[in-house]
């Protein structure tokens, strides 16, 4: 049970991007890597998932569960010993669904340069009551010229995510009514 006030019906408080905005960091170790002698990607992958899971909690005020991943890009290897940054922020949210966004930047440990960015990704968060039951969430005030254009993308997503689930709902729904059992 959330210690969280319940929002009354037609008031949506709102919260400004920076408010829940996080940075997960981890060393990358021998238990982390692959076949092929980098960091596994189900390894960054759990990374961005906490840091994000984190973000969405923070921002709604109760548990949130992750509802899917979208676009998640490996732009670089990561290896042993490197510092890995994970930074996310709610892009957006609706009525109990959040859109965080999160970068992964790596410090190599053997060299003086900057974290370089080594991955990305979309997730989308549902908040949560005691019975698992959606909650509403505080809306996100975009602070930015970078966070109103990650909203204005973050819509575009959410669009998109819905017209692909409607359309394959809709395929599978023609394909049973012609009798294909698949």
């Amino acid at each position: 049970m959330t210690d969280q006030p319940q929002i009354p019906e037609g008031e949506i408080p709102v919260k400004p991007t920076s408010a829940s905005r996080t940075t997960l960091s981890h060393i990358m170790t021998g238990n982390d890597t692959n076949l092929l002698g980098t960091v596994h990607g189900g390894v960054i992958m759990k990374l961005v998932d906490d840091a994000a899971g984190a973000v969405a909690g923070r921002h709604s005020g109760g548990p949130a569960v992750t509802a899917s991943m979208d676009e998640m890009v490996f732009l670089e290897p990561v290896r042993v010993g490197d510092l890995v940054h994970v930074r996310a922020q709610v892009n957006w949210t609706g009525r109990s669904s959040m859109e965080v966004g999160v970068r992964v930047m790596a410090e190599r440990w053997n060299e003086s340069t900057p974290a370089q960015q080594v991955g990305s990704a979309y997730l989308v968060f549902a908040a949560v009551d005691e019975d698992g039951k959606p909650r509403r969430v505080p809306q996100v005030a975009p602070e930015t010229e970078r966070d109103k254009r990650r909203y204005q993308e973050a819509q575009i997503r959410r669009t998109h995510r819905l017209a692909r689930r409607r359309a394959i709902k809709e395929l599978r729904e023609q394909r049973a009514a012609e009798g294909i059992d698949d």
